[in-house]
């Protein structure tokens, strides 16, 4: 490890120093700041990352006004060719229903799919309604009105979100950056708006990242997959998720990882990912994609410390094979 990082850094004396400027999603926030710091460190290269939300990543790239995007919404080859973009995964992750009930700890409650679309459709409204209790027998659950928290900003989280509770309730859902929420909801910006919430408010549930219940110590409720069986927000239930997910460059790595097969499958697991303009500088899509391949090599061990489940190493290597493809491989 320490042999090939001086190779790296070696490499990188012979580079001219560069600085790129990125924003968009809130979802790996968390972990671009420690590999931006990371980075920097090494190298002496300036990463700058704003946190703003998915379809600012989205608006801010296609009008080149940053070096990067970030989205959790992957773009379907439609907008990618409207807008003119590339697109590659960076890490994976998974969205948590994160509670705040008295009394009950963290991964005693258990949500099935019907519980889950029936707290953000507005049928169910309190948390002694039957549809919770009955998975639930054992919970004192109280007699008050759920507090909804959802994402005030257009997110790519959201999207994911709301990809999921497609596949449990088609009827009611239908994947969305903003949806039209049929529940009493109240809004945070970001997810770490979202997290915020429902840790001070009683009787608050909200969708927010994994790395955001470490750093907060939220609790998060076991979900039901799709195999019909109860699954706690871990580790190795998210990568058993996602160890499904197929990668294609042929495709610009679309991919919605949602409610995948799996015993121990966790059921609300995404990727996010990293927009490039085409017609771009090459050196600046160049320097991007220096950026993430130190990432790449020397960033799994901060993903893991902070609830991010990094790519697989052959992901990585395709990734690494469609900067080639694009001219840009650093």
């Amino acid at each position: 490890m320490r042999k090939t990082l001086a190779i790296f850094i070696i490499l990188f004396s012979f580079l001219e120093a560069f600085d790129i400027k990125g924003r968009g999603a809130s979802f790996p926030a968390p972990l671009y700041r420690v590999w931006i710091s990371d980075f920097y460190n090494m190298t002496g290269n300036r990463v700058n990352f704003t946190q703003t939300g998915s379809g600012d990543g989205i608006k801010s790239v296609r009008r080149q006004m940053v070096d990067f995007g970030a989205s959790d919404k992957p773009l379907d080859a439609r907008l990618r060719e409207k807008y003119d973009l590339m697109m590659f995964p960076t890490v994976t992750g998974a969205i948590i229903l994160a509670y705040h009930l008295p009394g009950i700890k963290d991964g005693e409650l258990k949500l099935n799919s019907e519980a889950v679309a029936g707290i953000f459709n507005g049928s169910i409204e309190y948390w002694d309604d039957i549809r919770i209790q009955k998975h639930n027998p054992t919970l004192s659950l109280p007699h008050e009105k759920i507090i909804v928290v959802v994402r005030a900003d257009k997110s790519g989280t959201t999207y994911n979100f709301t990809y999921y509770l497609s596949k449990i309730a088609p009827k009611s859902f239908s994947p969305s950056k903003k949806p039209e929420w049929k529940a009493n909801v109240m809004g945070g910006k970001g997810n770490s708006g979202v997290s915020a919430t429902v840790k001070q408010l009683k009787y608050a549930i909200g969708y927010t990242e994994y790395s955001y219940k470490i750093k907060l110590g939220l609790s998060a409720a076991k979900v039901e997959n799709k195999e019909g069986n109860f699954v706690a927000a871990t580790m190795s239930n998210f990568q058993e998720a996602i160890k499904r997910a197929s990668w294609s460059i042929k495709d610009d790595f679309y991919a919605l990882l949602a409610y995948s097969e799996g015993v121990r499958a966790y059921p609300i697991v995404a990727a996010t990912f990293v927009l490039l303009p085409k017609d771009a500088d090459i050196i600046k899509n160049t320097n991007v994609a220096h950026f993430f391949d130190y990432a790449f090599s020397y960033g799994d061990e901060a993903a893991v410390r902070l609830g991010y489940v990094p790519l697989p190493e052959e992901a990585k290597q395709i990734v690494r094979e469609y900067w080639k493809v694009k001219g840009m491989m650093p």
